[in-house]
């Protein structure tokens, strides 16, 4: 590539030289022979052989001397790449050089290429060009950079840089390679001359002559003048900046020298003149690049440079050169160590100047020079944008202008500017010190200086933080220190956090030796360490410099701070400036510099609870309170210090009318309702997060962290947290301003959960304090309580406060005494004031329970206990504290000690024991000063007690649920505590009560704590009994007592009952057997027994302890209130049953005598006054009630225990007592009682046994029928004005009657039966009818009881049959008896009967079938009786109004008569009955039949199936027929009875309903006489309406059939298909006893049954006939109605086929036949009826009346 670039340019050279330059053409030709005849392989071997050849650029340095252009840049390119390849040979680098310098009077492009090969050049060659020949290489740059041509001029400045900084380089170089020697010159210094080598030479030389070029003086070596001075600026600069450590006065004395006698005084003479920009510029970065770099070695000059840079600053000079010095200040203040280098050479050396300290007073002075500037007022505001600002270059403005109307918005623009540091105007792109290719300054914004400030501020808070902060933490840890700090908040410093494993330093050991060990900490040395305090530290100097620093320049530094926190700031340079005052204070405060860290931690303090918002809220609504100043004392005051200037007041009051204005408006913001806004929760965050960060240092400073706290926790509760808006610093429109005002209002909710967590975070640190600070925290929080004096106050004051006179003193401020002191003055109302000290003692809550264990492992006093309990009852206790506080206070000591409860599980069982004293002790002590007597208390006031005592006792009660299982001691103080809710009241014994009771009244404080009392004792008797000592179970019965007997609270009082069964299920359970004796309880007053009882030696104490709970439960028993008294008697019966197994016979009696008939008595006497007139209805029904329960629980309890009571010898007498008793209740005559007594009575006998094992002798059963048979129980009158229901009551009875039964029945007389029936009888009438039941289809338990008694009773005594089935027919009666007779015993007749009826009708069936042989039954009518009631349903059958769902009673009544008839039919011809008697029978038989055959269809009920019934009525009456015919026909059966029979045969064989003619012939006197039949004959008037047939057609067939049967010949000789003889089964031979009975042959009997039948069957054919012959005539031809046509046939079949009795029916007159006299009587019928068949044509009728004719003629002989 050379070769080819080289040999075509050497051509080219030649060519154009041949005409006139021959020396050049010639030379040319020369170097390109030698370039042939070169055979390189490469461009390495290349170059080597041509840096040999000499001549080779011969023709090239030749072309440059000639001038010409095209020579020249031919020649310019070849040397180029010469030089690139280093292919020049070294002795003919001056003449290359000197043809460059040549060159450059050529083109752009060769000048450039020139340029391009010089760096190159002095790289290639760095040894060779030295001296002279780098000069001339240098002397080209400068030579160049003096044409016109831009792109030239400022390659070359740039090339010159690079040459002069390649010169610099070959020094370092030259410093690291070469030996000592090979000086080639010497050069002086401030202590004389010294020796350089080659390149230190050059660079000293060069650097001069730089420097005097730059101050416009001669060069001493370079060949050339004036060099712009800006060049020569940058050109030192650039040295200094890049090749510092050349300067160093350990290297090279020499540039040092240069440096004190030449740059530094020039730089700082030609500042104090006046520079332009441009100048300036390059000397600040010079001056800065000098302090930065070369401090050392310039100590005097640095500190003028600095001086005159703070003078600068602090002088009125152009913004520009104000903001150089201040970037200048910020680069210094972003370097920590050059901040604490200058201030170690300057502020700490006695004689130099305070440099730092200065420089930061300046900051003061810069920070409030222009107030309206920064938007200073009273509190951080938001920066607004000048309004008019943009205007000038908007689009709008242009065109306004272009049209010619200026001038319209412009006026205006100069008059507004920006208000406030915001990163949107106060910055600028690109800073001043960099602004080089500026010749005039920039516009600054007027807010950039104090941007600029600020950020100096932030810098230098920084940097103390990152060297200090990590000196605080021992070296092991210091990863794990930056790992949680880079987790930490960008506003918190993070608190410092030790590994628990780290090794302790001595200091360490010395603050944590007293510290609390604890499992759940997460740092184990929580003092961190003061890095003053460890002297061997390597960086012990540096940290005293730091701590100097902080010493001099805090006030300095607090008030720039002040001013900008009340400035108006966006939120970056906000959260920045509150950073930087975080981190400072923290790192004073590991210092333990307490002034400067207790001076920012009260500024940030205002600064979160402005004192403006504090009073606003505190005095909204009231009148201004005085203006005091808005510092107090603390420890340290800043106005001790000699910098009082600086103090806090001062800092922060504006100054100047703007200042004026701010004051106003602060004033005037009090008067509006203020709140706390985001950036003063930021502020509070940082607050926060110090005291996490120095919490074990902070001693008293405390107060100023939590006052602050609670202060923002007061406005945050008095303004209902509403998000309070940042201020905007101005009034003009600023949409940005608006959207970050907008957008910290939105942000308020997420600050507000920051600062809560802060809070937390806060308390949650102290747990690894050692005791020492806790305690101190612990003061600090209970210096919060306003503890108001304890002095009357007038009603209209606050009640929790008074006055205080004191006047606040001047200091640092604690951010609420002077508040707390204007609201005590204010007389303000009690919300703000109780929403502190709500603060305060829910902090006091918090950080106990945080330090539980801490507590609990250390002394009380030591640990703080102590103060944090004695605090919290002095609260609860206090009068003058408001209810809302007092309360506060009581909750959060309950929940400390549930926390302490449970923290103290872990704990050995003796420090457990000793710590639940402790904690029981302080509950206790609570409420020892609300039960003094002498507690003087409002009506308020004592609510508020009550309030209290029951927060404590509900504490109480959650103690014993959390840790009741493993409270080992205090447990008589537990008693104690649930014992305070009693006030006993002691009386003398007047007699106005019983012996047996109590001689101490209790009265509770108050109902409402009696629950709260109650649910421990509850607790203590369901959980914890087997925890309790012997000595508390005399404790918990009279516990239990006392809460029995309270009025207050009825349930409690019944609880406590069922807890005295668990307190004796528990004494019983701790032995096998109770000792119980009449020795034991022989004294009546119960004295001997608490003796006994509270002898934990005693043997017997459980037993008397089982007694005297008893005993006290018996006395409740007598309680006016029937629900306590009743659960008292439930559990007394209740506890005898479940351990009356551990019961002796002894044992029971002592406890039926001393308890059991003690209740009974005691019920009787209180009935006997309650029945008295005068008492209330309520309180008569309440003990009725508890009689029950009496009687039901000893019934119960007894019967359990038969067994065992009835070994004893006594039982005969309890027995006899028992039953006496029960006498007496019953003599009460109250139902509820009644049923109660035999209720007890039946289940007291049925546990007797009969037979071999009986347990009750003859007498003792007497005794129990005696008592039964009194009578049935009834109600007494005028009991009450309603229907009492006694079916209960009768049951009982009833129930009793069949265990007296069952024990007596083998005793049994008649007159027993007698009088049992009478009184079941009794029984059923006075029954009342019970609500929602009926009787109908099921009969109620009393109707069924009565009947399963009357089963059971015995029947083979003789007359018990009788009275049986007297009664049981009586039953059957009830239900069919006339409404008015029963009217008044059934009582509104809501009683049926109709269910017991049918069931007493099996009872009677069964009865009489099995004593049908028992002619009593019969003799004293018992047995008519009992066919009377069968016979009734039957009569009545479809006008019996009730249907039931089962079998209809008619139908029940006649299976029933059917069976008993059959049973007893043959036994009336057997036995001796007298004629009376069998007549009434058959009259009451014949009633039956009658009853079956007929019903009354015209209105059946619903749901009745006639058909169904006809067919039951036909079966029936077949089997009854059966059993009476012939019997019927007997003489003994009056001839009443007969025609009965007979006459209801005929009007119920009726199928059509006659004509009204013919119903006095069928229902009329005349119808029963044959005579009467001649009116038949007459014919009657013809009927059209055609009747329908009956409902019972079939059944009245039936009795047709029975008609014909019963006139028809039984005779033996008659035909037999004729006469058929009916079954005689019921008709037996005669009985020889029945001696007044004659026999009598059937025959006989049938003759009678037909002489009584015969008018009726020819009356009812005469019936058919006479309606044929009076109605068919008017049809015509058209024919008979079937149901007519066809009884006509079948009357007139039977009239042919019948052969009657010769002797039923009388002759006729002459004319003579046997059997066919009926046919002779209707004679005149049929022949009538013959002749209207024949006229109207009706074959059939006619043939059956033909047929009839004919045997008629047969009889007549035709």
């Amino acid at each position: 590539m050379t070769t080819q670039l080289l040999s075509s340019e050497l051509t080219n050279l030649i060519q154009e030289s041949k005409r006139k330059h021959n020396d050049l053409r010639q030379a040319a030709e020369k170097s390109l022979e030698e370039l042939k005849g070169i055979r390189a392989a490469n461009e390495a071997q290349l170059a080597a052989e041509l840096s040999q050849r000499v001549n080779f650029v011969n023709p090239f340095v030749i072309a440059c001397g000639t001038r010409n252009a095209k020579f020249t840049g031919i020649a310019i390119v070849c040397l180029s790449r010469l030089i690139l390849v280093t292919a020049l040979p070294r002795s003919k680098l001056s003449p290359v050089l000197e043809a460059l310098r040549e060159a450059t009077s050529a083109g752009l492009d060769v000048q450039l290429k020139i340029l391009q090969a010089l760096p190159t050049l002095l790289q290639n060659y760095s040894k060779e060009i030295q001296g002279d020949l780098l000069v001339t290489a240098l002397n080209i740059c400068f030579i160049l950079q003096t044409t016109k041509n831009g792109i030239v001029n400022n390659t070359s400045a740039a090339t010159l840089q690079q040459l002069v900084m390649t010169v610099f380089e070959k020094v370092a170089v030259e410093d690291k390679s070469a030996p000592d020697g090979n000086f080639v010159g010497s050069a002086p210094t401030g202590d004389g001359d010294v020796q350089l080598r080659a390149a230190a030479m050059d660079a000293y030389r060069i650097f001069q002559d730089i420097c005097l070029m730059t101050e416009n003086q001669r060069p001493e070596y370079l060949r050339f003048t004036g060099l712009p001075q800006t060049f020569g600026l940058e050109l030192i600069e650039s040295v200094l900046s890049q090749h510092a450590p050349i300067f160093a006065d350990s290297r090279h004395p020499e540039q040092a020298h240069i440096l004190r006698t030449r740059v530094m005084p020039f730089v700082i003479k030609a500042l104090s003149g006046k520079p332009n920009f441009a100048t300036s510029v390059r000397l600040v970065r010079i001056l800065y690049t000098l302090l930065r770099k070369h401090l050392e070695i310039l100590p005097s000059e640095g500190g003028e440079a600095l001086d005159t840079l703070t003078q600068l600053l602090d002088q009125d000079a152009a913004s520009w050169k104000r903001a150089l010095c201040m970037e200048v200040f910020r680069g210094i203040f972003s370097e920590p160590p050059l901040l604490r280098r200058i201030f170690t050479l300057y502020d700490s050396k006695e004689g130099e100047k305070p440099i730092l300290k200065n420089l930061t007073a300046t900051f003061v002075r810069v920070s409030t020079e222009k107030p309206s500037v920064i938007g200073l007022g009273h509190q951080s505001t938001i920066p607004v944008a000048n309004p008019y600002a943009n205007m000038g270059g908007s689009s709008d403005q242009a065109m306004l202008e272009a049209s010619g109307v200026t001038g319209i918005i412009s006026g205006s623009v100069s008059e507004g500017h920006n208000t406030g540091i915001s990163s949107q105007w106060s910055t600028v792109r690109v800073a001043c010190i960099d602004q080089l290719d500026k010749t005039e300054p920039p516009s600054v914004p007027e807010s950039y200086v104090y941007a600029l400030t600020l950020s100096c501020i932030t810098s230098l808070s920084e940097g103390l933080a990152k060297f200090i902060l990590p000196l605080t933490v021992p070296p092991d840890n210091r990863a794990r220190k930056r790992a949680k700090q880079s987790e930490s908040g960008r506003e918190s410093p993070a608190p410092t956090e030790d590994d628990s494993n780290a090794p302790k330093t001595a200091v360490e050991r010395a603050a944590t030796m007293n510290s609390i060990e604890r499992s759940g900490s997460f740092k184990k040395n929580p003092v961190p360490l003061n890095p003053l305090a460890v002297k061997d530290h390597p960086l012990h100097t540096e940290v005293k410099i730091c701590a100097a620093i902080i010493d001099e320049c805090w006030p300095a530094i607090l008030a720039t701070c002040s001013t900008f926190l009340n400035a108006a700031l966006d939120s970056e340079y906000y959260h920045g400036l509150v950073r930087a005052f975080q981190k400072f204070a923290h790192v004073a405060g590991l210092l333990h510099l307490a002034t400067p860290r207790d001076a920012f931690l009260t500024t940030l303090g205002k600064a979160a609870v402005p004192p403006n918002v504090f009073t606003a809220c505190l005095n909204s609504g009231a009148p201004k309170p005085p203006v005091s100043s808005p510092v107090s004392e603390t420890p340290n005051s800043i106005l001790s210090n000699a910098r009082g200037l600086l103090s806090v007041d001062t800092l922060v009051t504006p100054v100047g009318a703007a200042g004026e204005r701010q004051r106003q408006a602060s004033m005037d913001a009090n008067t509006v309702p203020q709140t706390l806004n985001t950036r003063n929760l930021l502020c509070l965050r940082a607050l926060l997060n110090l005291g996490i960060a120095l919490g074990p240092t902070l001693s008293s400073s405390w107060s100023i962290v939590l006052e602050t706290l609670q202060q923002a926790d007061f406005v945050l509760f008095t303004t209902g947290k509403s998000p309070g808006r940042t201020p905007i610093a101005g009034k003009g429109p600023d949409p940005k301003a608006e959207h970050e005002a907008a957008s910290l209002l939105a942000n308020f909710s997420t600050e507000i959960r920051a600062v809560e967590t802060a809070a937390s975070r806060l308390f949650e640190s102290t747990v690894d304090f050692p005791n020492g600070p806790f305690v101190e925290v612990v003061d600090a929080i209970c210096g919060l309580l306003d503890q108001p004096a304890e002095t009357p106050s007038e009603p209209s004051s606050r009640p929790q406060s008074s006055p205080s006179l004191t006047p606040p003193m001047q200091g640092l401020r604690t951010p609420s005494g002077q508040h707390r002191r204007l609201v005590s003055v204010s007389g303000m109302a009690p919300t703000g004031p109780s929403q502190e000290d709500q603060f305060a003692l829910a902090k006091i809550g918090e950080i106990a329970t945080i330090n539980i264990e801490r507590l609990l492992s250390y002394p009380p006093d030591v640990s703080g206990w102590t103060r944090i309990t004695t605090e919290l009852i002095s609260a609860l206790s206090s009068v003058t504290f408001p209810t809302q506080i007092r309360t506060r206070a009581a909750e959060i000591l309950v929940h400390l000690i549930l926390d302490a409860a449970k923290a103290v599980g872990g704990f050995d069982d003796e420090t457990r024991g000793r710590v639940q004293l402790r904690l029981l002790e302080a509950l206790r002590d609570s409420l020892l000063p609300l039960q003094m007597e002498d507690r003087a208390v409002s009506v308020a006031t004592h609510s508020t007690d009550i309030d209290i005592h029951k927060i404590i006792l509900e504490g109480l009660k959650s103690l014993l649920d959390d840790s009741g299982d493993v409270l080992l001691s205090g447990w008589e103080i537990t008693f104690e505590i649930i014992g305070s809710i009693f006030i006993p009241k002691r009386f003398g014994n007047d007699g106005a009560r019983d012996a047996d009771s109590q001689s101490l009244a209790l009265t509770t404080r108050s109902g409402k704590l009696i629950r709260s009392a109650f649910n421990s004792l509850q607790l203590i008797c369901s959980d914890f009994l087997g925890s309790l000592p012997k000595s508390c179970f005399l404790i918990l019965v009279d516990t239990l007592y006392k809460f029995c007997s309270q009025d207050d609270d009825l349930n409690i009082a019944l609880t406590t009952v069922t807890f005295f069964w668990v307190l004796s299920d528990f004494l019983s359970g701790r032995s096998k057997s109770l000792p119980i004796t009449d020795n034991l309880v022989d004294d009546p007053d119960g004295v001997s027994l608490v003796e006994k009882a509270s002898n934990a030696e005693d043997a017997s104490s459980d037993a008397a302890l089982w007694m005297l709970l008893l005993l006290r439960l018996t006395t409740v028993t007598t309680d006016q209130r029937l629900d306590l008294r009743n659960s008292a008697i439930h559990t007394l019966l209740r506890i005898f049953d479940a351990y009356g197994d551990k019961l002796g016979p002894e044992a029971w009696s002592v406890c039926i005598k001393s308890v059991i008939f003690k209740l009974l008595s005691s019920m009787e006497k209180e009935l006997e006054d309650v029945s008295k007139s005068g008492v209330d209805e309520k309180v008569r029904y309440d003990w009725h009630d508890t009689a029950v329960v009496v009687l039901n629980g000893i019934s119960t309890l007894l019967a359990n225990y038969l067994d065992v009571l009835t070994v004893h010898p006594t039982f005969n007498s309890y027995w006899q007592q028992l039953l006496g008793h029960f006498a007496s209740l019953l003599d009460f005559q109250v139902l509820e009682i009644s049923t109660a007594t035999f209720k007890a009575l039946t289940q007291m006998l049925s546990q007797s046994q009969t037979g071999t094992k009986q347990n009750f002798n003859k007498t003792t059963i007497e005794l129990a029928w005696d008592l039964w048979s009194r009578g049935v129980p009834v109600s007494k009158t005028g009991n009450t004005g309603k229907i009492t229901d006694n079916q209960n009551c009768l049951l009982a009875y009833v129930a009793a009657l069949r265990d007296v039964y069952r024990l007596i029945q083998v005793n049994l007389t008649v007159d027993h039966i007698r009088r049992m029936l009478t009184l079941l009888r009794e029984v059923m009438q006075l029954a009342t009818p019970g609500a929602y039941v009926a009787d109908i289809d099921h009969v109620t338990p009393l109707q069924g009881q009565v009947l399963e008694v009357i089963k059971l009773l015995r029947t083979d005594l003789p007359g018990a049959p009788s009275a049986l089935i007297s009664q049981t027919s009586e039953f059957i009666s009830l239900a069919f008896i006339e409404e008015h007779g029963m009217s008044n015993q059934r009582n509104s007749q809501k009683r049926t009967y109709v269910a017991m009826s049918k069931a007493s009708m099996s009872i009677l069936q069964s009865l009489i079938v099995e004593h049908a042989s028992d002619v009593n039954i019969y003799s004293d009518g018992a047995f008519l009786t009992a066919l009377t009631a069968l016979s009734k349903p039957i009569v009545l059958k479809y006008r019996f109004p009730i249907i039931t769902k089962t079998e209809q009673p008619w139908k029940l009544s006649t299976t029933s008569a059917l069976v008993i008839l059959e049973a007893t039919l043959p036994q009336l011809h057997k036995l001796d009955i007298s004629r009376s008697n069998l007549q009434d029978i058959w009259e009451m038989i014949v009633t039956i039949a009658n009853g079956v055959i007929s019903a009354d269809c015209d209105a059946p009920p619903d749901r009745v199936n006639i058909a169904e019934d006809q067919d039951f009525d036909i079966s029936s009456f077949l089997k009854l027929r059966e059993l009476i015919i012939p019997s019927l026909g007997a003489e003994v059966v009056a001839d009443k009875t007969r025609k009965v029979f007979a006459e209801n045969l005929f009007r119920m064989s009726i199928i059509h309903t006659p004509a009204p003619a013919e119903s006095s012939l069928i229902y009329g006197d005349n119808g029963g006489d044959i005579i009467g039949l001649s009116n038949l004959y007459k014919p009657r008037r013809g009927r059209t309406i055609d009747p329908p047939p009956t409902k019972r057609e079939r059944m009245c067939y039936i009795c047709v059939d029975e008609l014909f049967a019963l006139v028809t010949n039984h005779n033996e000789a008659s035909t037999p298909h004729i006469t058929v003889q009916p079954p005689t089964p019921a008709f037996p031979p005669p009985n020889a006893s029945a001696a007044n009975l004659p026999f009598e042959a059937p025959h006989t009997l049938h003759v009678r049954l037909a002489r009584t039948a015969a008018p009726y069957l020819i009356l009812r054919a005469a019936l058919t006939l006479r309606a044929y012959i009076a109605d068919q005539p008017l049809r015509g031809h058209m024919p008979q109605p079937l149901s007519q046509r066809k009884e006509l046939a079948r009357m007139l079949e039977r009239l042919v086929e019948l052969k009657s009795e010769p002797e039923a029916i009388p002759d006729t007159p002459n004319v003579e036949s046997e059997s066919r006299k009926h046919l002779l009587r209707l004679y005149p019928l049929l022949v009538s009826a013959t002749r209207v068949a024949g006229t109207s044509g009706d074959e059939g009728v006619l043939k059956l009346l033909t047929k009839a004719l004919e045997v008629i003629g047969s009889e007549l002989g035709i």
